[in-house]
C-alpha cells in the first residue's frame, strides 16, 4: 500500500488512520447538518457508516483518514486516493466534515497536513482534487488552498439519484507546493491571532 497509514498533528486538528474505533463519532458527525441529503455530493447515512470505513479501509488504492478535532473526536473522513506510485501522485478526496466545523481552521489544517505529507514525505509530483462541477462550497474551499483549476470531466460519473456529474478537477505540482504551503501557514497563523 502506498502511501502507508500515518497519523499527522497540527494546531488546530489531525489525521488518523480510519477504523471502526471512529463509528460512533461519524455516525454523529454525519447527521450533525444532514449531509446525506445532499443530492451533488457523497456522504453515508449514519446507518452506513461502518461499511464505509471497511470500504475505504479495504480499496487499494486509496488510504483513509478520520479527521480528528483538537480533543480527538472523529468529525469527518478524507483520504489520499486514485494512487499512483510510480508516477507519485495523489489525489485528495471523499472528504467530509461535520456541518458544524466546516468553514472552521479544521478544514485549512487538514489540507496542510496531507499536502505536506504528500510533498515533503512522499516526494509527490502533484496532488489532485475532484468535486461535482455544481458543488461551489468545494470548489470554492480547494482554490482557497491554492490549487489550480486543470478542467472539467464531462458526463464523469453516475451519481447515486441517476444524474451525470460534471467533475471539476484541480491540481498542486511540486514547485508550487513552496507557494500554497505559504499561504496555507499564513491563513493557519491568522486563526490564532
Amino acid at each position: 500500500m502506498w502511501p502507508t497509514p500515518v497519523s499527522l498533528t497540527g494546531p488546530h486538528g489531525a489525521l488518523a488512520p480510519l477504523s471502526q474505533d471512529h463509528a460512533a463519532d461519524l455516525i454523529e458527525a454525519c447527521a450533525d447538518g444532514d449531509l446525506n441529503a445532499l443530492w451533488y455530493t457523497t456522504v453515508p447515512a449514519p446507518t452506513e457508516i461502518p461499511a464505509e470505513i471497511d470500504r475505504r479501509i479495504a480499496e487499494p488504492n486509496m488510504t483513509a483518514f478520520a479527521a480528528l478535532n483538537r480533543v480527538g473526536k472523529a468529525i469527518g473522513m478524507t483520504t489520499y486516493m486514485n494512487t499512483d506510485a510510480a508516477n507519485r501522485r495523489v489525489e485528495i478526496g471523499s472528504t467530509w466534515y461535520r456541518k458544524s466545523v466546516q468553514r472552521s481552521p479544521l478544514n485549512t489544517q487538514v489540507k496542510h497536513l496531507m499536502l505536506a505529507h504528500a510533498f515533503d514525505t512522499l516526494d509527490c509530483i502533484a496532488v489532485e482534487f475532484r468535486t461535482h462541477f455544481m458543488n461551489q462550497q468545494s470548489r470554492n474551499a480547494i482554490e482557497r488552498l491554492g490549487a489550480k483549476f486543470d478542467g472539467v470531466l464531462r458526463n464523469h460519473m453516475i451519481m447515486a439519484n441517476g444524474t451525470l456529474r460534471d467533475t471539476a478537477v484541480y491540481s498542486i505540482c511540486q514547485h508550487e507546493w513552496p507557494a500554497v504551503r505559504a499561504n496555507l501557514d499564513h491563513k493557519l497563523a491568522t486563526y490564532c491571532a
